[in-house]
């Protein structure tokens, strides 16, 4: 239950968002020189990329813990309470140390004029410093070079796959975002990348000449199975298994499992296994009720390894479709993927004003070449896809990460633990 001091002082954060995204670092620094610059006191791993940081960030954070270590991690957007963006080994940051913090920081941040990312930054690392983490993990929240995390100097960086997403701030090409997405890479710090496009490997390889550090590039998982319970790959010849769907997240767990390795190598096969059998991150193919599913999937790669995913697991099923959208994306490329992929596409939008509205987005997707239906509702679109759906058909709730209060509210799904 949300507080009344805890309600105010995040409308009071959130308000930051009318600062909009100022993409470069020097207010981010002049915050964290206000707390005593808890950044240099942490051990941190970085991570960029376009899909897959958050997967990729709790698989390493969940080894990690696994094995011993006190962990942070800071991650973004939150699916229910800001809180979450914050945690030390799985626990969310509580209440009272939100608002302590905003209102020590009140005056730095009006003087500063700081955006509502910059300030959550601040607020992640000096709430690591605090609670004496061992390791944090921090994911990026858009590009890298110039991203609010970028203040950090971590002990390695992590390169999840790139690929087109938030054009009209990282540029219209490949080549630019991968460009930008590099910055995070440091003097001598070694970067894990993905198994990356050629255009992006040139790029990461002359940014770690340029910066005359190393780049390893992670084994790509074998033999990938999935099935309504996880995903199984092997890796070096030994077994494995994360509780996430996708044979995407076997890439991400595979690189987390080369970040682990080469921060402790010391951490074994069979601990690894042990640990990700507890991985729990919610809004990633989760599995809402017997037919339905929810995914954040919210660009072109992103819906297109979704919806690969999901017919590997119902090859002989009927998609039916719920999708909302946020105004910033390419809907040209998202609908070349979503083109005779579903069998009945539902739309809507949420209360919060964050999305594009769903007539609007129904008006376009038909533009496209894609027959749609609009609904008033999440709630109403959740009830079409339950009467809709029979024995060979099955749901897809996708395209943000923004409804996932309105879905776990229809699904009963308690978020109270708050823990993962």
């Amino acid at each position: 239950m949300t507080s009344p001091d805890i309600s105010v002082e995040l409308d009071s954060l959130y308000s930051l968002q009318r600062n909009g995204i100022k993409l470069g670092l020097e207010h981010t620094f002049q915050l964290l020189e206000f707390l005593g610059n808890p950044q240099k006191k942490l051990k941190l791993i970085h991570v960029a990329g376009t899909n897959g940081k958050g997967s990729t960030c709790a698989h390493i954070e969940c080894i990690l813990r696994g094995n011993g270590y006190k962990v942070g991690l800071y991650t973004s957007p939150h699916l229910i309470n800001f809180n979450e963006r914050i945690r030390v080994n799985g626990f969310p940051i509580k209440n009272d140390e939100i608002i302590s913090f905003i209102k020590n920081v009140d005056t730095a941040i009006q003087k500063i004029d700081s955006t509502f990312f910059e300030v959550t930054t601040a607020m992640a690392l000096k709430y690591f410093q605090d609670h004496n983490v061992d390791i944090a993990v921090i994911e990026t929240g858009l590009g890298g070079r110039l991203d609010s995390t970028n203040v950090i100097e971590p002990i390695m960086t992590i390169m999840t796959p790139i690929s087109m997403d938030h054009m009209d701030i990282l540029g219209n090409s490949i080549q630019q975002i991968a460009k930008e997405k590099s910055g995070i890479i440091k003097d001598d710090i070694v970067l894990i990348t993905a198994k990356q496009d050629r255009v992006v490997m040139d790029i990461l390889f002359d940014k770690a000449k340029e910066k005359k550090t190393s780049i390893i590039v992670a084994d790509d998982p074998l033999n990938i199975s999935i099935n309504p319970n996880g995903t199984s790959f092997s890796l070096d010849k030994k077994n494995y298994k994360t509780p996430l769907i996708g044979d995407f997240q076997a890439v991400n767990a595979a690189l987390a499992i080369s970040a682990v390795g080469h921060f402790d190598n010391k951490i074994k096969h069979k601990a690894i296994c042990k640990s990700l059998r507890d991985l729990y991150w919610p809004g990633r193919l989760q599995c809402l009720s017997k037919k339905i599913y929810y995914d954040v999937a919210h660009n072109e790669s992103g819906i297109k390894a979704t919806l690969r995913s999901f017919s590997m697991i119902y090859p002989d099923y009927n998609i039916y479709g719920l999708f909302c959208l946020k105004g910033d994306k390419d809907l040209d490329l998202i609908a070349f993927q979503l083109k005779d992929k579903l069998k009945k596409l539902f739309i809507a939008d949420s209360k919060n004003g964050l999305l594009l509205n769903a007539e609007s987005l129904s008006t376009k997707l038909n533009n496209l070449g894609i027959d749609n239906s609009p609904v008033k509702s999440i709630k109403d679109g959740i009830k079409s896809l339950r009467v809709i759906i029979k024995e060979k058909d099955i749901g897809l709730i996708f395209g943000t990460h923004y409804i996932a209060e309105d879905i776990f509210k229809e699904f009963e799904i308690s978020f109270d633990s708050g823990v993962i």
